[in-house]
């Protein structure tokens, strides 16, 4: 079966497992957080080969240029080859100190504790 001319980008963002349910996409549309070259996404908004998808996705944006165009859900790999990840990788994540613990039964902080504990956290 040759590939459509473009397909609706709610569709395509569930095909390519971008979101669990194609609901999921469309309600993402709805909200915002589909981008096609730049411009917010209304769900039938339609892809074609080459555009560019910006998702908002589990707290992270991610940049991906659809390589093929799929209607149905497929499995895993296959939907890999549909899109190139242009996704920016994460900052190194910072080393945080171990949290403070205080004794069982201690009792509440007092004034100079909590600015010991809140410097040891640095806050």
């Amino acid at each position: 079966m040759p590939d459509p001319g473009s397909v609706r980008v709610d569709s395509w963002a569930w095909a390519v497992r971008l979101f669990k349910t194609r609901s999921a996409a469309s309600d993402a549309c709805k909200a915002g957080h589909l981008k096609v070259n730049g411009d917010r996404a209304k769900p039938a908004q339609p892809v074609r080969v080459g555009d560019e998808v910006r998702a908002f996705v589990g707290g992270t944006e991610r940049i991906y240029i659809a390589r093929r165009l799929i209607v149905k859900r497929v499995s895993a790999a296959v939907a890999a080859d549909c899109f190139e990840d242009r996704t920016p990788p994460p900052p190194p994540r910072t080393e945080t100190p171990a949290t403070v613990t205080r004794d069982r039964g201690a009792g509440r902080p007092t004034k100079r504790e909590r600015r010991v504990l809140d410097q040891l956290r640095g806050r």
